[in-house]
């Protein structure tokens, strides 16, 4: 036999796909229905690697359900071409709910990004800004149910995200499991990832208890079409666990080299947004 050799088996993607996967698609899948059933509502879509499988298993169940992507204006621009291509590819229900004002005129009306310019006090968080207000705009259209692929160690134990997940699966048993599990895992696969909030909508995480390396090893088994500003982030030295695909700027994780690695990868960009924002050359 002749020819290159191959190298497949030493390929973090081959081998990927080659795993059995964990999580048990097929209660997701019936967890899934029985949340559109009973909520109707919308997926949340990031263009992040956790909401696109959040999106792969729930478009199994209900082709058209409403995805909505909950733009900021201060996207990536990869980000954008990826959605709207992957929004092509499989035929998606999309909806765009842009941020109002966005961000940058949030962040640049602060004056906390200028030293010449006075701090102003702002009556809105951008937490609403970004997702409450276009949430709530989702929600009267479609209904309170939503599905998202936000992960409970995406926060460390106790804190975050895993308590918020972990103290709604808590008090679920309590109220609902009348020895239908007999098992700590029948209780996180039968009870786990749904959150009622106090304004009556009602929040799915299909991939709430998945970790990372399970997000890739589906995505690579289904070969699921990833966000290019992945890569990019991993060529300019992102660690592993500070990939995360959102806006570009909030704030946020400075300390990180987030402003840096946007310095590097995007310079145009980054010199338009010092222009706006000058105090962002005090991070790289």
């Amino acid at each position: 036999m002749s020819g290159t050799p191959r190298a497949d088996g030493l390929d973090l993607t081959t081998l990927r796909a080659l795993r059995r996967p964990r999580p048990n698609l097929t209660a997701i899948k019936e967890r899934i229905e029985e949340h559109l059933d009973n909520h109707d509502g919308y997926l949340a879509f990031s263009g992040g690697k956790d909401s696109l499988v959040a999106l792969h298993l729930t478009t199994a169940v209900e082709p058209n359900i409403p995805v909505v992507f909950f733009d900021s204006g201060l996207e990536y621009p990869q980000t954008y071409e990826y959605i709207a291509d992957l929004a092509d590819a499989w035929n998606l229900n999309l909806e765009v709910h842009r941020a109002d004002p966005p961000l940058l005129t949030a962040l640049a009306d602060s004056g906390e990004w200028d030293h010449h310019l006075p701090t102003r006090a702002t009556t809105r968080a951008l937490r609403d800004i970004l997702i409450g207000a276009p949430s709530r705009a989702a929600h009267q259209t479609h209904g309170p149910g939503e599905i998202w692929g936000v992960r409970a160690d995406e926060s460390a134990k106790g804190t975050g995200r895993w308590s918020m997940y972990y103290n709604a699966l808590s008090s679920r048993v309590t109220e609902e499991c009348t020895d239908c599990c007999t098992t700590a895992a029948q209780q996180r696969q039968t009870h786990g990832g749904a959150l009622d909030r106090a304004d009556g909508t009602h929040v799915f995480g299909p991939v709430w208890n998945w970790s990372s390396e399970d997000i890739w090893t589906h995505i690579a088994a289904h070969d699921l079409p990833v966000n290019p500003v992945y890569d990019k982030l991993r060529r300019l030295g992102t660690p592993e666990q500070h990939l995360r695909i959102s806006h570009i700027l909030d704030g946020a994780f400075l300390e990180r080299g987030r402003i840096t690695r946007l310095r590097r990868g995007w310079p145009a960009l980054f010199e338009e947004l010092a222009r706006v924002l000058p105090r962002i050359r005090e991070f790289v």
